[in-house]
């Protein structure tokens, strides 16, 4: 079965039943806090186990005129409904020992009588049940096409549990606490369905007659109830309810529920007349009651409670991604005829974020006078004036397509375009999960067999929806076309930073490539570490420049580079010793060196060194092996200093216009026993500079790991043994 109709059951099923579950849900929620409250008495006895029934019947016939009934509540309360010498009948909790009135039993508070009938029946008594019992199997239906879909979206129910990648809070958070709260949600809804069905009568019948056996003559009888071989034999933890006789009359029995069976006890000799074992449906149902209500136990009732909350928000956040879905994938009202475009733009997309990539290219070609046609990849067909097909999609589970793409390959050979194409593929994943945009590389290599199809860039893939790469392959992808197309920066929520004033230490003169250093220190104690971002904010703008942080002696190291126009790197240079500056720093946890890791293999070009700098100057136990690639030989000098004195460190340096000509990532070929020991003993790689470079980086990191390893990119990431932070 397709992955659209497990998506389109989910959500019909969802909607059809979301005022119910809405419903459902609150009034579970306030039913999972009675037994919390209940257990708040204090009620229960210490060592339930400890007390024999004879102790207790004793303590009670003693204290009492009559005595009706005791019960072993499971939240451990002893129950006792009672005749007092003053002859008013009471129902009261008692210390198991002694007999004595702890508290009286309380009237069950109005708001939970409301929220059972309405939990329970909508106020609708038989035909309410029946709806009941309906959405309780709808929601079960739910639960299990939500695991398929989780299954699909991680990759296999292997990687059910694997890291969630960073996505927008509905969608990152619907994952999450479905994995959290996926058998709690199944307990509720298989158990309600169960009860629904024994209230209407629909399993075999449970109930159970005793057959009494006859008293033998030779039995002599008990001077006292206490003196009853069953009583003093049996603790109070086996007890569920005692009936009492309700005269002295023979014929009337001794009536007790044991957890698993029930028996009947002569009043006069003590002897078990009758012992009936529960059926197996009747033990059934009063687990599925016990699962249902978390009565009894004050953990479950919690759990129960966190889970009918999450029902609440998963109706949010399947409401809000059908929206943001919806919203991504339209792109304007007045788009052109495709027969009458230029440029195509071919959509594959699950969640949506594809098609909002595609929607802002769109309107950016718009922009510049292009004629330009949306469409998913499903729906390719013959172009009649396209000469630029543009492919973005995103890669769903195990390598497969999204679902309005999964035609397109068999479509493809079928149609032929009237003019020659020149395309480009920008595949969208995540280094998080296997198969890392597998199905963006099945893609390209299909237009690659078409002598008809011209690529205008290599395949293009982009990690974590990153904006800024995006951007990036939009630059390249204007500078080959020779246009000027400029992209919407998507919506941001504005950040509120904690600014505090540092100092400048020290700031160098620029080095052959426009780059500088620049100290701070800060004037009151500020607490930061190597690979976390300091933001700036330069006069006339209110947006934040940020540089990654290099701590060398309680002091920030920044490598700058000065651009002509950049008012970020503009500002900081005009700075001179001992001026102040106000700054915010953010913590960038994620791009941390670990204390314990026994090695790390550190790659950066140019000013992406910076945080490097500072991990090697903190580090006496890692050995390091720094891999940075410059322009000439000179544009490392301004480093030198603080790299050599670090003796724990390996420095590999490239240069692209000197001596042998080399980038960076060709060095690591070079050096590849040095990444492969690294990985295998548990190391980490960590690679921080321009996304060009991070590109290749990883290219050729995944194809020298598929030759020479048995671990992949996505496994690194997963594990922790690969962290990036490129610009």
């Amino acid at each position: 079965m397709t992955l659209s109709i497990w998506r389109y059951s989910h959500f019909v099923l969802a909607l059809a039943s979301s005022l119910f579950l809405l419903i459902a849900s609150v009034t579970g929620v306030i039913l999972a806090v009675e037994p919390i409250s209940h257990q708040a008495k204090g009620f229960a006895v210490q060592a339930v186990d400890e007390v024999s029934l004879a102790t207790t019947v004793d303590a009670l016939k003693s204290t009492y005129d009559e005595v009706f009934s005791l019960e072993v509540e499971l939240s451990g309360f002893v129950k006792a409904s009672v005749l007092t010498t003053d002859m008013e009948t009471l129902d009261i909790y008692i210390d198991a020992k002694t007999g004595k009135q702890l508290g009286k039993v309380q009237e069950r508070p109005f708001i939970y009588s409301f929220a059972t009938n309405l939990h329970r029946s909508l106020f609708l008594k038989s035909i309410g049940r029946f709806f009941v019992g309906l959405i309780s199997l709808l929601l079960l239906l739910i639960t299990i096409t939500g695991l398929l879909l989780l299954a699909k979206r991680q990759g296999g129910f292997k990687r059910l549990f694997s890291k969630v990648h960073k996505d927008y809070f509905e969608l990152r958070y619907h994952v999450i606490l479905s994995r959290w709260f996926f058998i709690p949600i199944v307990i509720l809804a298989f158990t309600g369905v169960y009860l629904s069905a024994e209230k209407f009568e629909l399993l075999p019948d449970t109930s159970i007659a005793h057959q009494e056996s006859i008293i033998s003559n030779e039995i002599q009888n008990v001077e006292s109830i206490a003196d009853i071989p069953f009583f003093r034999q049996t603790t109070l933890d086996q007890i569920r309810k005692v009936d009492f006789p309700f005269s002295d009359d023979p014929e009337e029995y001794f009536q007790i529920a044991l957890k698993h069976k029930e028996i009947r006890v002569h009043q006069e000799s003590g002897q078990i007349i009758s012992s009936v074992e529960y059926p197996f449906l009747q033990l059934a149902s009063r687990v599925s009651w016990l699962l249902h209500t978390g009565e009894g136990n004050v953990l479950w009732s919690i759990v129960l409670l966190l889970a009918s909350a999450s029902i609440l928000f998963f109706m949010y956040s399947g409401f809000a991604m059908t929206l943001k879905r919806r919203k991504n994938v339209s792109t304007t009202t007045e788009m052109p005829d495709k027969d009458a475009c230029e440029f195509v733009l071919l959509v594959g997309s699950e969640t949506g974020t594809s098609f909002d990539f595609a929607r802002r290219l769109y309107n950016a070609l718009s922009e510049i006078g292009k004629k330009v046609y949306v469409t998913e990849l499903n729906n390719y067909a013959v172009f009649a004036k396209a000469k630029h097909i543009i492919i973005l999609t995103s890669t769903y589970g195990e390598g497969e397509p999204p679902t309005n793409a999964r035609n397109f390959k068999a479509i493809f050979p079928t149609i032929e375009q009237p003019n020659e194409i020149r395309y480009a593929v920008v595949g969208f994943g995540s280094l998080e999960y296997a198969d890392f945009c597998k199905f963006s590389i099945q893609v390209d290599a299909l237009l690659q067999t078409h002598q008809n199809f011209q690529p205008v860039l290599p395949l293009y893939k982009i990690n974590n929806a990153d904006v800024a790469d995006f951007n990036n392959w939009v630059k390249q992808f204007s500078e080959r076309l020779n246009i000027s197309i400029a992209v919407e920066k998507p919506k941001t929520k504005k950040l509120k930073y904690k600014k505090v004033f540092f100092k400048v230490v020290e700031r160098t003169e620029l080095n052959v490539d426009d780059t500088f250093l620049i100290r701070l220190k800060a004037k009151r104690k500020v607490k930061f570490v190597s690979g976390d971002l300091l933001s700036i904010f330069p006069e006339g703008t209110d947006v934040a420049r940020q540089y990654s942080i290099a701590r060398i002696r309680n002091e920030i190291l920044l490598s700058v580079k000065k651009h002509p126009f950049g008012k970020g790197s503009s500002y900081l240079y005009t700075l001179k010793e001992d001026d102040a500056i106000e700054v915010a720093i953010h913590t960038n946890t994620h791009f941390h060196l670990p204390k314990k890791t026994p090695s790390a293999v550190l790659i950066a070009n140019g000013t992406g060194i910076a945080p490097f700098l500072g991990m090697m100057a903190e580090n006496h136990n890692t050995e390091i092996h720094l891999f940075w690639g410059g322009k000439k030989v000179s544009s490392s000098c301004m480093y030198d200093e603080i790299i050599t004195q670090n003796q724990n460190t390996n420095l590999y340096k490239s240069y692209s216009r000197e001596g042998n000509k080399q980038y960076v990532q060709e060095l690591i070929v070079q050096q590849k026993e040095v990444v492969f020991k690294t990985i295998k003993e548990g190391g980490i790689i960590m690679i921080c500079g321009s996304l060009a470079m991070q590109h290749d980086i990883l290219d050729m990191l995944e194809k020298l790991l598929a030759e020479n390893s048995t671990i992949g990119l996505d496994e690194l990431q997963h594990n922790g043994q690969l962290k990036m932070d490129c610009y």
